[in-house]
């Protein structure tokens, strides 16, 4: 019995990652150079949607200084023209106005 409910749980799991992983950033530049634009590189969203980017630091989501729309597949080369503030930034991809992943942006 044991042995079936941990298969089961697993499968699950498993089946939950995938459901999620649908809608993404996928930012390989961590650090942004340029003050004036974010480079989110490929975005993938299961709809159309936005990626807005905001001022965050310590934690917490300040004013939105950028947006770019996404169509629904894999959008690539996304780059977010933004107004820059003296502080990190945090990109939102939003499908159908619901929040589907985040993902914090570092300036050098």
């Amino acid at each position: 019995m044991f042995k079936t409910l941990t298969i089961a749980a697993a499968a699950i799991a498993a089946s939950a990652t995938f459901a999620s992983a649908d809608s993404y950033i996928s930012n390989f530049v961590l650090e942004q150079d340029n003050p004036q634009q974010v480079e989110l590189g490929t975005v993938r969203a299961d709809g159309n949607g936005v990626v807005e980017v905001y001022t965050f630091h310590k934690g917490e989501i300040g004013a939105l200084i950028g947006s770019e729309a996404v169509m629904a597949g894999a959008n690539t080369d996304v780059d977010v023209d933004i107004n820059r503030v003296d502080t990190d930034a945090i990109a939102i991809l939003k499908v159908n106005g619901e929040i589907v992943d985040t993902q914090e942006l570092e300036f050098n």
